[in-house]
């Protein structure tokens, strides 16, 4: 029972790997403007960035394992 639920769970193809970046993104650059209203000026920009940048290593990471699986 539980293996089943666990498969959805799953990235098995490059298309699922996609839509979980551009969720990750979506919500990194949401959190990146609460940053910079929050944080004016150098450190909320630092911030923003930094948001961005985990995106972009995790993108290679999925992007990465969903290549290797195959």
């Amino acid at each position: 029972m539980w293996s089943r639920i666990a498969r959805l769970f799953v990235i098995k193809t490059k298309f699922e790997a996609f839509l979980v970046i551009y969720a990750l993104g979506t919500g990194a650059v949401e959190r990146g403007i609460h940053y910079m209203h929050d944080f004016p000026g150098y450190g909320g920009r630092l911030l923003f960035v930094a948001c961005a940048g985990t995106v972009f290593m995790a993108a290679a990471r999925i992007l990465d394992s969903v290549e290797r699986g195959r």
